[in-house]
């Protein structure tokens, strides 16, 4: 869908060369890198935009001064997506606790491209970031406006008004779209976008990214001036300090208050911002030992869920006092039919530099599955140079992707492997990308493990390619072992994000992580129930609700990588600036739903619904709407209604009599998986649309010769008639029409069908 999408743009700025700006005369579309020339994603947003849908392509003109143009034959089928022109833009950035910040995009376009007499529907597309999550878009435009809202799955008051969209929702893992409908040209919409990111870490530093690259051809007309503004604000801890240390753009410090610094960026410009927005800040540490701290945050009035917050940061410490454990890792991938191709190979790149990497006083193995298991060895050899070589020989040979996929026997017999682990953290890094049966029984499997054997059990780090795999089942694998989960939803991606998650799986500094809050409340829960190890790439954050008071003194337990036990009294203190809800919300929402999957709890489905709605992000459990606010329909419904008032004054009033329209767009979860795409081995992204059938196609290639030529009575018999026959024919028959057309017969069918009703 991605592809469909790029080549739609594409089509729209060759369209866009009818637009007429006098001395500045056409927009021609741009050339695509060098290095993009040949992808079929080279016009895909950098950065959130709108387009024009163009149906027809004869609305495209400017709307201030019409052209001449030439009348254009047909349609354009599927629609092309014209970008429009961007005329203000600013970003704001709030990041909190060094781990999540929540951006808001706010900028105006024009209609540039459809003639003021007439209008089209517009598209907002928002490239969200990995581990991002859309939270919001609002638009107006003259007297309506438009605001997205999260509303549960499972409520179905007011559903039976709603309108349900095909279309909106994520094309392609990352890109959101909305459709926003009948646009007059000319028109000015003023957008804003909101979205949540996770914000890295890498060697004691942090890093914000934000898609903000916009293409020459979103740039007005003219050399007149544009006004770029980006304002960031950084919120940590009461007495703690930030180092400002580098940013894509100048910024200048505007604020600096206690455990607050706020940044801006403001300047008139000729042309939009053609690099990514990125910014990265130190938060110094005068102790090089690792440190922590609570944030209590008292529950909202009108929280469902009445219990206090409280969040937990444990930090790594300065990166030359950090000692790693020793690893016995068994690597566990994923070789069935639907790897082939780039997953495979992506994944065999990932695995190679994985293996070199390791220390050499690591040990590793290598198992691959489908149905079978394939074994590098049948015990774990340590990481030497000559082992290394010999295991990538081996991934080269032997990852061949074919089969089905069976995950418990691999699993099992990694286990067994590492039954015999010593001053290391065994660990099992499994990638797979589909959906196998009995997956809950996997987990009890692995449970009952973890709760028998030894206090350092294997911890399994789960990696998800794709859309078929349940990766709920593999977040709870992960949750019940210590472990830790990554969903790579772009095979793009796959590569970069694998080394990213290994590295995290490998370079553990605190692991069997404890809290004592049990001893001292009635009802505290924590997310997730089994604390992750503390990696040296990061912070780890927890939270939890509790009743009662919460302790005055607190206790982190844990082991340390030479095995020697670790005590922190952890900094308590209440949350003032800091949202702490907010910032925990997405993590919560994923832990919960992984555990409401495995218990089947209708009662936790709901507990995600309201906290997904009460949140803004979005869950398994509810559906995004898009809010149509019409206020000239509501002036006229106004009036109405204090005429009706008269005769009735109980009556009440929906949505849909108060001019207002609802469209709820396609389901934006992740989903749990597809069993049935695993089994038949289809690959993410081959999901072949189905064709259309005999009747369309000939009205389609019809209407691509002339426009008028299926309104007539002989033509729409034959278009009936295609209806009983299969599309090789209606193509044999569409074929034998063009032909026949060239040998002028078509003009003498359209003078006896088309009479009276030409254009």
């Amino acid at each position: 869908m991605v592809e469909e999408f790029s080549k739609s743009v594409e089509e729209g700025l060759r369209l866009s060369k009818r637009i007429y700006f006098g001395k500045d005369r056409a927009v021609s579309p741009p050339k695509p890198p060098p290095t993009m020339s040949k992808s079929n994603t080279s016009y895909l947003p950098t950065a959130p935009m709108l387009y024009a849908v163009i149906h027809n392509p004869a609305i495209v003109d400017n709307p201030d001064v019409p052209s001449y143009q030439p009348y254009v034959h047909g349609k354009c089928d599927p629609p092309a997506l014209i970008p429009l022109h961007m005329t203000a833009v600013h970003l704001q950035a709030q990041c909190y606790l060094d781990a999540a910040a929540f951006l808001t995009l706010s900028a105006t376009f024009r209609l540039h491209c459809v003639s003021g007499s007439r209008f089209c529907d517009c598209i907002v597309a928002v490239p969200v970031p990995h581990q991002g999550s859309i939270l919001g878009v609002e638009v107006s435009v003259h007297r309506k406006s438009y605001s997205t809202l999260l509303v549960d799955m499972k409520d179905k008051n007011g559903k039976e008004n709603m309108i349900q969209c095909q279309d909106g929702g994520f094309i392609g893992p990352n890109l959101f779209t909305l459709h926003i409908p009948q646009i007059d040209g000319g028109s000015k919409l003023s957008v804003k976008f909101s979205w949540y990111e996770k914000i890295l870490y890498s060697n004691d530093e942090f890093f914000l990214n934000v898609p903000f690259t916009f293409p020459d051809f979103v740039n007005p007309v003219g050399k007149m001036s544009k006004k770029e503004k980006i304002e960031i604000t950084v919120n940590g801890i009461a007495g703690s300090e930030l180092l400002y240390h580098k940013a894509s753009h100048p910024m200048k410090t505007v604020r600096n208050n206690a455990g607050s610094t706020g940044f801006l960026y403001e300047a008139d410009v000729l042309s939009w911002s053609k690099t990514d927005f990125s910014f990265s800040y130190v938060v110094p540490d005068s102790s090089s030992h690792i440190s922590g701290g609570v944030l209590l945050e008292s529950a909202p009035v009108d929280d469902f869920d009445q219990r206090d917050m409280f969040c937990m940061y444990l930090h790594p410490g300065n990166l030359q006092s950090k000692k790693i454990f020793r690893k016995d890792i068994v690597f566990v991938i994923d070789v069935s039919g639907s790897m082939r191709g780039k997953l495979i190979d992506e994944t065999k790149n990932a695995l190679s530099v994985a293996l070199s990497k390791l220390d050499p006083d690591d040990s590793f193995s290598i198992i691959a599955f489908n149905g079978d298991i394939y074994q590098f060895s049948k015990s774990m050899e340590l990481a030497s140079k000559d082992a290394v070589e010999r295991a990538i020989e081996w991934i080269n040979i032997n990852f061949v992707a074919g089969g089905d996929t069976n995950i418990l026997h691999p699993l099992n017999t990694a286990i067994e492997m590492l039954s015999d682990a010593q001053s290391s953290v065994p660990i099992i890094f499994l990638v797979t990308d589909g959906t196998v049966e009995h997956e809950r029984q996997i987990c009890d499997v692995i449970k009952n493990h973890v709760t028998n054997g030894e206090s350092m059990t294997p911890r399994i780090y789960t990696f998800g390619i794709g859309p078929f795999c349940n990766n709920y089942f593999l977040r709870m694998l992960a949750t019940i072992s210590r472990g830790q989960h990554l969903a790579a939803l772009d095979a793009d991606l796959i590569e970069s994000q694998m080394l990213q998650f290994f590295h995290k799986a490998s370079s553990i500094v605190l692991a069997n992580i404890t809290a004592d809050i049990f001893n001292g409340l009635n009802d505290v829960e924590v997310f997730p129930f089994h604390i992750p190890d503390l990696s040296s790439d990061g912070p780890l954050i927890f939270s939890g609700r509790y009743n009662g008071s919460f302790p005055k003194d607190l206790e982190i337990k844990g082991v340390l990588a030479d095995f020697s036990n670790f005590v922190i009294d952890m900094k308590i203190e209440e949350a003032k600036e800091i949202p702490v809800q907010r910032i925990c919300a997405r993590d919560q929402i994923e832990y919960l739903t992984a555990q409401a999957w495995l218990s089947n709890d209708e009662k936790l489905e709901q507990r995600v619904a309201k906290l997904s709605l009460q949140t803004g992000f979005i869950s398994e459990y509810t559906l995004m709407a898009n809010l149509e606010n019409d206020l000239r329909k509501n002036v006229k419904e106004s009036d109405r209604k204090k005429e009706v008032s008269k005769k009735s004054h109980h009556k009440k009033t929906g949505a849909k009599e108060q001019g207002n329209r609802m469209f709820l767009l396609p389901h934006l979860g992740i989903g749990f998986g597809n069993l049935a795409a695993t089994a038949e081995n289809i690959q993410p992204g081959r999901h072949e649309p189905k064709g259309p059938d005999a009747a369309e196609i000939f009205v389609k290639r019809a209407t691509n010769c002339c426009s008028s030529f299926c309104n007539s009575c002989c033509c729409m018999s034959c278009i009936h008639a295609c209806t009983r026959i299969n599309t090789q024919c209606a193509n044999a028959i569409t074929q034998l029409c063009v032909g026949l057309g060239c040998l002028s017969c078509l003009e003498c069918c359209a003078d006896i069908c088309c009479s009276g009703n030409e254009s």
